[in-house]
């Protein structure tokens, strides 16, 4: 059997109909690789979408205002990848003449573009023979072939990258990478998978030893770390709260928030922080209550985030207030959206 041939096969019979299958615009190649990192397809494409929509050209996202990059790109997660998608942006246009690099070298250069990238942009745009691999592709090759090395060790990802450039159709390289990436998500699912119905099922190494829902290994490295965080949502009698942007290299650099006070361990007594509320949001009088009487768990990749949200009312005015209608002007965290949605200011 033929593996790249069947993979491609598949992919022209089964594949999705997705606007980047339509172009070879490296463009718009690059803009749907970054955004379904970490991303489902489905959550992706309205995204991807808006994006266009509001970016036809690499251009008009160099010109665009960073704020107005996350405030679109709101609620995806991962919010390095927005800034880094405007960075390479500006750089294209002011480095490259707006013209994309076409070789995987030359696109490795490029701030937010790293080896699966580079890959996806240079075989499908410029047809170079040079293998993507994701994770539905450590999933599919792992499988067929049997490999237990952990996909995330140093020798896993040279012996899986080394393997799909084996078996990469070399006459049309730009179809095998989207129809492996396309079999993995649609047909070797990662639970699961339609393995009585697969083109491959009779050359599958993984099924013939029993192994596919064992197979890939990934070996766990992260801890999870544990953090408080306390929002003091500030409400005027003038119709105005506060808000502060998030500077640093943690999460969610370049968004905007209520003002946080981060705290070791759950607040018991509140009154006992007056103190450091008074200085935060600098406010003599004020009345605090909680919104959540139970604390709210945001699950980041290697955080916890136990949030309580404090409604502070005053009669006072704030110093660099903003008014209650302009909040959803402001790119946030999705924990800040559904927050302000459901309080509804």
């Amino acid at each position: 059997m033929n593996f790249s041939k069947e993979i491609i096969l598949w992919y022209r019979q089964n594949k999705r109909d997705l606007p980047w299958r339509k172009t070879k615009d490296p463009y718009r190649i690059w803009l749907s690789e970054i955004m379904l990192q970490q991303t489902r397809v489905a959550q992706g494409l309205p995204y991807y979408e808006k994006f266009i929509e509001a970016f036809p050209t690499v251009f008009d996202l160099a010109n665009a205002e960073e704020t107005e990059v996350l405030k679109l790109w709101q609620g995806l997660g991962y919010y390095s990848r927005a800034r880094n998608l405007h960075y390479t942006a500006k750089d294209i246009v002011e480095n490259y003449n707006g013209i994309f690099p076409s070789t995987y070298k030359e696109l490795l250069q490029l701030k937010g573009i790293g080896d699966y990238t580079a890959s996806a942009i240079a075989s499908i745009c410029f047809n170079e023979v040079t293998p993507v691999v994701d994770g539905n592709v450590y999933r599919v090759l792992a499988r067929y072939f049997n490999i237990d090395i952990p996909i995330n060790s140093t020798e896993g990802i040279k012996v899986f990258k080394k393997l799909a450039q084996e078996v990469i159709d070399k006459e049309d390289p730009a179809n095998f990478n989207q129809a492996i990436m396309e079999f993995g998500a649609v047909q070797c699912k990662p639970q699961s998978p339609y393995c009585i119905v697969c083109p491959l099922h009779t050359s599958c190494a993984g099924l013939e030893k029993q192994r596919v829902n064992s197979l890939p290994v990934k070996l766990r490295k992260t801890k999870i770390k544990n953090r408080w965080f306390n929002y003091l949502v500030v409400v005027s009698d003038e119709k105005e709260t506060l808000l502060e942007q998030r500077k640093g290299k943690g999460i969610w650099q370049g968004l905007y928030q209520f003002p946080l006070l981060e705290t070791s361990e759950p607040i018991q007594n509140i009154v006992s922080f007056e103190e450091r509320i008074e200085k935060k949001i600098r406010i003599k009088k004020f009345s605090i209550t909680p919104y959540n009487k139970e604390i709210k768990v945001h699950k980041l990749s290697h955080q916890h985030l136990h949030t309580t949200f404090w409604i502070v009312e005053t009669k006072e005015n704030l110093k660099n207030g903003i008014p209650l209608q302009t909040i959803e002007k402001y790119p946030v965290p999705i924990l800040i959206g559904n927050f302000i949605e459901e309080f509804n200011f």
